[in-house]
């Protein structure tokens, strides 16, 4: 009998500890920059085109109605609701405006009316990952769930969850395309339950959302071509989605606490960015720029790449890991960890959880 198939350990980080004004001292140099100024006009085109696109695919299904050529709108419907996502995302993080009540209408279009997604969810929700991320006990990105991201988790699983934490890697793909799914059950869901701020607001947008989509399909498809776009739709719309934000921290390092405690660690050691262009910067939302958008989560998107240079050079200067590579690498690195951390539960072991700090 082979021995059991080693976990792989976690990046081992050494870093120079930065002086206590380590991030003060970044976060001085940026500013200077001018970087942290408001560009809201930098949204208005981005914004303009999803709304034409919109109106005009309606527009095209409502012409060619009950043709099963509408289906090629589909991956076109997908496209506009998670670029929709994307700025509902930048709205959240105060970067389009800094009012709270401009921010707050703006997350309600976006979210509940176009992307049929609970804003006041989501924000809380996302909040808590930009606070801890990578952190198994406060991220509710890394939490145990249908996927496990630490040996820890893994081994006293057994019976159905074995055989799934067994094969996550090999899941993880087709498990994105349920992910739009996911976030309309679960927004559902938190405007169903006491403790949201404005439930019956955002109730009311998600429910016009959903209303008008499903007489959108009624009125211009069959119940089977209509049935057929859903599908594409939702599907492509979840896989994007994953794929846009799985990159950016799965299979970075677990810290340990002297570590977690310093905000630039904290941010910097568990994000990855994604190198790339313009193309990349669209496709990607800007969420290719991670360890940016972490360290200064309310600086708009369009100033990213300009950031970038200068995180880049501090952490260098303080001998900080900062962490770049290809789309593809990424994803390999996080198909990896998942594979490594269901390594035990593969070889038909459940060998007791690992140091703390290891993420599998």
């Amino acid at each position: 009998m082979t021995d059991p198939a080693p976990v792989s350990a976690p990046p081992v980080f050494t870093p120079t500890p930065p002086a206590p004004a380590g991030y003060a001292e970044l976060a001085r140099r940026v500013r200077a920059s001018g970087l942290l100024r408001r560009r809201p006009w930098s949204y208005a085109t981005p914004a303009g085109v999803l709304v034409g696109a919109l109106v005009a695919t309606v527009a095209v299904m409502a012409l060619a109605r009950g043709s099963w050529w509408l289906l090629l709108l589909a991956p076109v419907m997908a496209v506009i609701a998670t670029q929709t996502s994307f700025l509902g995302h930048d709205i959240g993080h105060r970067q389009v405006t800094r009012d709270a009540r401009r921010s707050l209408l703006l997350g309600l279009v976006a979210g509940n009316l176009l992307s049929g997604l609970s804003y006041g969810w989501w924000v809380r929700k996302h909040n808590a990952h930009h606070a801890h991320p990578n952190d198994p006990e406060t991220d509710p990105d890394v939490r145990a769930g249908v996927l496990v991201f630490t040996a820890a988790e893994a081994a006293p699983r057994r019976g159905v969850a074995a055989w799934w934490t067994r094969h996550q890697a090999l899941l993880f793909f087709p498990l994105l395309l349920g992910e739009a799914g996911n976030l309309h059950v679960a927004s559902v869901r938190a405007v169903t339950t006491p403790g949201l701020r404005l439930r019956a607001a955002e109730a009311t947008l998600l429910l016009a959302h959903f209303v008008a989509y499903v007489l959108l399909l009624v009125l211009t498809m069959t119940w089977l071509q209509a049935l057929v776009f859903v599908a594409l739709h939702k599907g492509i719309q979840g896989l994007y989605l994953g794929c846009s934000f799985a990159p950016n921290h799965k299979g970075m390092p677990v810290l340990d606490a002297e570590q977690a405690r310093d905000p630039l660690l904290r941010q910097v050691l568990t994000s990855r960015n994604i190198r790339g262009g313009p193309v990349v910067d669209v496709l990607l939302g800007g969420l290719n720029y991670q360890v940016e958008h972490h360290l200064f989560p309310s600086m708009p998107r369009a100033n990213l790449r300009r950031a970038q240079p200068i995180v880049r050079a501090f952490c260098a200067e303080r001998r900080i890991p900062y962490v770049e590579c290809s789309l593809v690498a990424s994803y390999a690195a996080a198909l990896g960890h998942l594979h490594d951390v269901g390594a035990r539960l593969r070889n038909g072991t459940s060998a007791a959880a690992p140091p703390s700090g290891d993420p599998g």
